[in-house]
This record gives structure tokens, sequence and C-alpha cells, in this order.
């Protein structure tokens, strides 16, 4: 098995609350300086930046997993991730499709720019991308998993958009591949507080918004190499294939 340092929670400029310096081109940047292994990229509620940055990390041997951190209808944060871009554009009509019908106002929650490999703006989404869906917790995974995507319900600790915020407990029948704890919680500490989590996977990730925040949260993945089915299996912990995590 090798060893491949991952943060597989990151917002680019595209996210309203995104720093103006995450870039695609500024975050292959900071994942390379970082030794980042594998990245994955999760803006809110769209999967926009995914493609391009997949492109210029492989130029630094960085493998990218491409989705985005979905607002679900309880106001709960979920990262998604797909295996290919066919795959990645379908969800990306489905989170169009069920976003709230709210404006921006780029002066109140920041701007939402698309940018091209050369750092051009070539494009403004005008919904407001930190909207909730009109889709349940479940309906989100169903539809995830449909395309037999990963769904990670995120920061599960937290005080506001989490799982145990909105609902205080895992609802019976949810698929989730690994549940993400941000840097105070740990496993036992959750698995002491909440029993029924024993036996989930636990990823931790930076949800980085600033290019000097990437890496500070890591998940190391013990597989044969980096793809997509290789980090499903280890979710999983198939066949010797375990994930850890650090700060």
């Amino acid at each position: 098995m090798n060893s491949y340092r991952a943060d597989l929670h990151v917002h680019t400029v595209l996210s309203p609350c995104g720093d103006l310096e995450m870039s695609p081109a500024n975050i292959v940047e900071a994942a390379a300086r970082n030794n980042i292994d594998i990245l994955g990229i999760t803006d809110h509620n769209s999967t926009r930046h995914g493609a391009l940055i997949k492109k210029l990390a492989k130029k630094k041997g960085i493998y990218v997993l491409c989705g985005a951190e979905v607002t679900t209808k309880e106001e709960i944060h979920c990262l998604t991730f797909f295996e290919n871009n066919d795959k990645l554009v379908t969800f990306q009509k489905y989170l169009e499709e069920h976003l709230s019908d709210v404006k921006n106002k780029p002066e109140a929650f920041g701007y939402q720019v698309v940018l091209d490999e050369n750092e051009m703006i070539v494009g403004h989404v005008d919904k407001l991308l930190v909207s909730a869906l009109d889709q349940t917790i479940d309906e989100v995974e169903a539809a995830v998993h449909a395309l037999g995507g990963l769904f990670i319900p995120a920061h599960i600790d937290r005080p506001s958009f989490s799982l145990f915020s909105q609902l205080g407990f895992v609802p019976a029948g949810l698929q989730a591949d690994a549940l993400e704890l941000s840097k105070p919680a740990t496993p036992e500490q959750m698995v002491k507080q909440f029993p029924g989590l024993k036996g989930y996977t636990f990823i931790r990730s930076s949800d980085a918004h600033h290019p000097m925040q990437l890496g500070s949260g890591i998940t190391i993945f013990e597989m044969k190499r980096r793809s997509f089915a290789e980090i499903k299996k280890a979710l999983q912990g198939v066949g010797g294939r375990r994930v850890s995590s650090k700060w």
C-alpha cells in the first residue's frame, strides 16, 4: 500500500465566502507547497471550477476529486464527489434545478466568479450559492449515490450547518461514505457522545477559504494508487486499505 495526503474540503473564489486569492492556479500552487497528493474541490452548491483545477493539478502530480459542498433543505452541509466529468455535469444540473432562487448580493455575501486557466473572469453566478437546496439530506444522498458518487456529511461536530446541529442524529438509512470532523473533535469523542457513530469512517479536511489554510487538516489514505475506486475502497476499509486523520 502507498500513503497519500488528502485535503478533501477546499473552496475556490467561486464560493462567496472564498477569499479572492482562491483562484484555481493559486489553489494548485498552495496544494503543491503543502505536499497534498489528493485535493477535493467543494464549492458551495457548484461544481464549476472542478474540471479546471483537475487539469491544472495534473501538471503538478496532484489527484483531484471534483464535487461540491451541498446545503440540504435542513441546512446541513455535505461533501459530494464524482468519478468523471459526465457525472459532474449531471450533478451540476441537479444543483441548478434545486438551488433556492435567491439572488446573490456581492456587497453582503461576496463575489461568485468563474475563472479560466489564465485567471480571467469568464462568468458570474447570480443565484446565492450558500442558499439551501429544496432537497432533504436523504434526497441529496440518493442523488449522489445514483451517480456512483461519494457522500460525506461535513464538519458534523460544528454548532451550525452540521448533521448534529440541525438534526441531532444520523437519519436511519442514510448511506454516508464517511463523516467529516472539524478541528476540535476526535472520532473517539464523537463516538462516546453519539454511540450510533461507531463503525463510521471519519475524515479531516481544512475547509480552506484562503490559500494559507489549505492543508491545515489532512486525511491519510493508505491504498494502492490514487483513483476514485481506490479512495472509495479506502473509506470502506476494503482489502487492507484505510484512512487516518491528523492536523
